[in-house]
């Protein structure tokens, strides 16, 4: 037969998997049957992922970007307690030089990061905003698309005394893995814990490894350098000269004065 000849059989428009009507469906049950949801599509980049920007190029979009913070934030473990607190939100108290001081340097490692050599040892009493600034810092980084990690010390123990426990099926490595490669870690409420040597010989695997990789930590610590009276212990008191010794190095090491802002909730 010529090709010429040939029966042409005409297109026809066939609807979408799922979207036929079920071989019983009467015309009324299928006009009330809902329309499946159309799929969101950025507006910026339409899901190509590259964004153009007028007279300059084209970059990732910022859709990209958002999502990708997000996951570095719920990485980071960062507590529900501190989930809003932000550089933006610190407000030192009028006339506190300390909070002051320490919030400058805690913003100026955000801003020049990488360019930084050293982390910070936030020493302070209750209640002055170390752990709001520690967070802050890393949501700052995030925002940099930094990969941090945040863990209060004594919650940290107790994860790697889990480990030892067969029924949880994980490990020591698997524990202080991710503390020893966070690019940059939190360690809160360093000190909280009783020194006992097997906390000290912990702590001393955990620091030391970080300071001879040269990893950007921030300590945060109820116990300052000088005792204020006889009874008071001091950090070196709490983790031993030698770990204290490296925090000098690691660290630069910001005081906090100020009232317990935890107070103000019982007023």
């Amino acid at each position: 037969m010529s090709s010429d000849k040939a029966k042409v059989h005409p297109l026809f428009a066939v609807p979408d998997a799922g979207a036929e009507a079920a071989p019983d469906e009467t015309p009324a049950q299928e006009e009330a049957r809902p329309f499946a949801a159309e799929p969101t599509v950025c507006q910026f980049c339409f899901g190509s992922g590259m964004e153009v920007v007028a007279g300059k190029g084209a970059r990732r979009c910022r859709c990209r970007t958002q999502n990708a913070q997000g996951k570095l934030l719920e990485a980071a473990r960062i507590p529900r307690r501190y989930n809003e607190c932000s550089l933006q939100n610190y407000y030192p108290v009028k006339g506190n030089g300390t909070q002051l001081r320490a919030f400058n340097y805690a913003f100026r490692l955000v801003r020049d990061y990488p360019a930084v050599d050293r982390g910070l040892l936030l020493m302070g009493t209750c209640g002055v905003g170390k752990t709001h600034l520690s967070v802050a810092i890393l949501r700052g980084l995030v925002e940099k698309g930094i990969a941090c990690l945040f863990y209060e010390f004594g919650s940290l123990l107790k994860a790697i005394q889990n480990s030892y426990n067969p029924i949880s099926q994980t490990s020591e490595l698997k524990v202080l893995a991710p503390v020893f490669e966070a690019e940059v870690l939190v360690l809160d409420e360093l000190g909280a814990s009783k020194p006992t040597d097997w906390v000290r010989d912990t702590m001393m695997q955990i620091i030391n490894t970080r300071y001879n990789d040269r990893k950007l930590t921030i300590f945060t610590t109820n116990y300052l350098d000088g005792r204020r009276s006889e009874r008071d212990e001091t950090l070196e008191d709490r983790i031993g000269v030698r770990l204290r010794s490296r925090l000098f190095e690691m660290c630069k090491t910001v005081q906090i004065e100020g009232d317990d802002y935890r107070k103000t909730f019982d007023s």
